[in-house]
């Protein structure tokens, strides 16, 4: 298992935003994503747990894309992942994203 965490911001929060949302699940080549409201002074944060060692670049690359294109603050991202490929991962969060939203 290898525990990564990624900081971005600050950003304003996301506006009328739901408390949490979920998308996924965690299963054989699959990840689950969750995303919640947190008082973290406008900062993104996304942690992850991943069964897969040795991707702290590519995981880097993923988050700071997921920042870039929401922009968002106040956020706690948990990524539970087991061996999910990039595309999944930012479907993941796109979805959840996407969840949070609405």
């Amino acid at each position: 298992m290898e525990h990564l965490v990624y900081e971005f911001g600050p950003y304003p929060p996301l506006p009328a935003a739901t408390a949490a949302a979920l998308a996924g699940v965690v299963s054989s080549g699959n990840m689950e994503v969750l995303l919640e409201a947190r008082p973290l002074e406008g900062r993104l944060r996304l942690v992850i747990d991943t069964a897969i060692e040795g991707y702290a670049d590519t995981w880097r690359a993923v988050a700071a894309d997921f920042a870039e294109r929401h922009r968002v603050g106040d956020l706690l991202v948990t990524i539970n992942d087991a061996g999910a490929t990039p595309s999944v991962v930012t479907l993941r969060l796109a979805q959840a994203m996407e969840e949070l939203q609405r």
